[in-house]
């Protein structure tokens, strides 16, 4: 029986052999000695006894028997010779009671090599087993910027608190996020029965992902690990059978894939790319019956992290969904769920929507995103839309609006309207869109003044005061907030000049106005086919609308003199027509970079992912531990500074 199973390995063995030949690669197993021989160790330290996953196994430490096996530990001498009747004689040992003689072993990048067992080793792999007991010796490489050197020292932090080599990941700072979703901190060393729970629970899914054909995409079984437990909680994860976990995967497969593929963003910049069909007619579209969605069949929800009263953002887009109902005069019905500012809130709302028999859901905050995906996963049914930018899913759609556009022109009044050098600019998050609006600010600004600073405070750090430093440093013309919150007094918002004797005008307000961009989804859903359904599981799709789409604008006083209302006008019918671009020409950031060439314009991409702030601009970007907790909650999720908070998934 042994002889017959050392054939079916010999088989393995050659078949792969063949194959690394074919591909032009090296057939045999990879050397350590060789590998190290270019490769400076700084240190040798010894891991002890510890059991080994047989999938981290991937060469020997010597030349030594490196020709009698294939790349995939699989044997490759014949079954007469000494080595085939050792090898044989070493299965049945392992069948009938089990190897249990630890092998010697070297780790260098989380991969290891056999000093002594290389027999054992192939004998378990050909039977499957998940790991093999050994003693280890870890052998550190010297730092360096490399991105696999980088990721192994990210590996080697968490090792120290886990004692799992299991998990690898593909892209920097994974590990930190694994960690932040188990509620984990980074330098608190596990319990063994923490550790216990862990490897069980990454082995059930190592073995669903692999059954599910995970091992075919263009990613670590850590990488999706990461994703699942991101939508399904790591809570719920370490409890779920291999089982649950085959058929979660199947319920997330496109998620998977999405990341798999490097997280693709369609990025809609403007509504005729919705709400015209895909393609073109044929004559087998024509003799199709074409389904149609009319909207008296609608029924929509928005959820709101605040209330209408207490939050500008929510009022902004309350009003969205009023606009929405008085567009389409009752033949569509809507309901708002306020309040909902836990992951818990969140659910129970999406719920309380489904019930009702909600088959459109706007959930109107990035904090919203996470349960945005679980639900949408639970319920495909269900149109999800996620406001947000920069998220990469593929269950929920996200939109947001060019808001740079309006601080655009908000700078040029700011600067045309002031005598001083010098102008205000409070902002929030320091989140995706944030930079860019405060960048466009000074732009707009520098346009009319090319000698103009803009002084940059912040709302939502621990002791910020921005309205005292401002004022301290004698600014007047400010621009603050961008929506009026109906139970606040104050008119601190949009751009305003505040004068010595107190006294406050507003001179200028950028608009969201989120009921366009709802009408015009809406409306691509009743045409059919114009949501883009071709791209959904290929890439994430995310709305990105501004001034040409009418989803933001500007209102100012009419009390502004005449030669700015006619500058304004023509900046704004300019953007609109898409013959100005406010990120056009030579940009230098603070720290004397060219962040824009002359005669060149930022991409959509740029402007998004916009980390720096223009020369022009006196401030800085917030540490995460200066922000307050309900900022940090956000900027986990969205900051230009997220990965070093352990935050964003992209």
């Amino acid at each position: 029986m042994a002889l017959y199973d050392y054939m079916g390995a010999v088989k393995r063995g050659r078949r792969q052999y063949q194959e690394s030949i074919n591909k032009g690669e090296y057939p045999y197993l990879p050397v350590l000695d060789n590998i190290l021989s270019y490769t400076k160790i700084v240190s040798e330290v010894s891991l002890g006894l510890m059991d080994i996953p047989l999938s981290k196994i991937i060469g020997t430490k010597t030349e030594g028997r490196t020709n009698a096996f294939a790349g995939n530990f699989m044997p490759l001498l014949p079954e007469q010779s000494e080595f085939g009747a050792k090898w044989a004689s070493l299965y049945d040992h392992q069948i009938d009671d089990g190897i249990q003689d630890p092998i010697v072993a070297y780790e260098f990048m989380n991969r290891f090599y056999v000093q002594e067992g290389n027999k054992r080793v192939s004998v378990m792999k050909y039977v499957g087993a998940y790991s093999i007991a050994g003693y280890v010796t870890r052998l550190v490489p010297q730092r360096t910027e490399e991105k696999e050197n980088k990721l192994y020292y990210e590996f080697l932090d968490f090792y120290q608190v886990s004692f799992n080599c299991d998990v690898w990941f593909s892209r920097e700072g994974s590990y930190k996020k694994l960690l932040k979703l188990m509620g984990k901190e980074p330098e608190v060393v596990w319990s063994a029965e923490e550790r216990a729970l862990f490897k069980s629970a990454y082995s059930r899914f190592s073995k669903a992902f692999t059954h599910v054909g995970g091992d075919k995409l263009n990613l670590t079984c850590s990488d999706a690990f990461l994703i699942y437990v991101r939508i399904f909680e790591y809570d719920k994860v370490k409890g779920q059978t291999e089982l649950e976990m085959a058929k979660g995967l199947d319920k997330t497969w496109k998620e998977i894939e999405l990341a798999a593929g490097g997280n693709q963003v369609e990025l809609v910049e403007n509504p005729e790319q919705v709400e015209l069909p895909p393609h073109k007619p044929s004559l087998f579209n024509w003799l199709k019956p074409v389904e149609t969605i009319e909207p008296e069949m609608l029924k929509i929800a928005f959820i709101y992290n605040k209330t209408a009263k207490t939050s500008g953002w929510s009022y902004a887009h309350e009003l969205g969904r009023m606009h929405l109902e008085q567009i389409y005069g009752g033949r569509l019905k809507t309901m708002a769920l306020d309040n909902a500012g836990t992951e818990l809130e969140i659910e129970n709302a999406v719920e309380q929507a489904v019930a009702a028999g909600c088959n459109m859901i706007f959930t109107t905050g990035p904090q919203m995103a996470n349960q945005s995906v679980r639900s949408a996963i639970q319920h495909p049914e269900v149109r999800f839309y996620n406001c947000s930018i920069k998220m990469s899913y593929s269950s929920i759609y996200t939109y947001y609006g060019r808001m740079y556009e309006a601080k655009f022109l908000l700078g040029a009044i700011a600067a045309a309207m002031t005598k001083s050098d010098r102008l205000g600019y409070v902002a929030d998050y320091p989140i995706y869109g944030t930079l860019a609006n405060i960048n466009a600010f000074a732009m707009g600004a520098r346009m009319i003044n090319p000698y103009v600073k803009v002084c940059l405070e912040w709302s939502r750090t621990r002791e910020s005061n921005p309205a005292l430093k401002l004022k301290e440093a004698g600014i007047t013309y400010i621009s603050g907030e961008e929506m009026i919150t109906p139970d606040k007094a104050s008119r601190e918002y949009g751009l305003y000049v505040k004068r010595e004797d107190g006294t406050l005008e507003n001179l200028a307000a950028p608009i969201w106005h989120w009921g366009k961009f709802y009408e015009r989804i809406v409306k691509s859903v009743c045409l059919g086919g114009g949501e883009l359904s071709s791209l959904k599981g290929k890439k994430a799709v995310n709305y990105w609308w501004g001034m040409s789409a009418e989803v933001v604008d500007v209102i100012y006083s009419q009390n502004l003199p005449h030669g700015i209302h006619r500058l304004i006008d023509f900046l704004k019918n300019s953007i609109r027509a898409g013959s100005f671009h406010p990120f056009d020409g030579l940009i230098y950031s603070q720290n004397g970079k060219v962040q824009c060439q002359d005669g060149e314009a930022l991409t959509a991409e740029e402007i998004i992912s916009m980390d720096w702030l223009a020369e022009n601009v006196v401030g800085e970007i917030p540490e995460f531990t200066q922000l307050t907790q309900e900022a940090q909650t956000l900027v986990r999720l969205q900051g230009v500074k997220a990965d070093a908070a352990g935050g964003r998934e992209e």
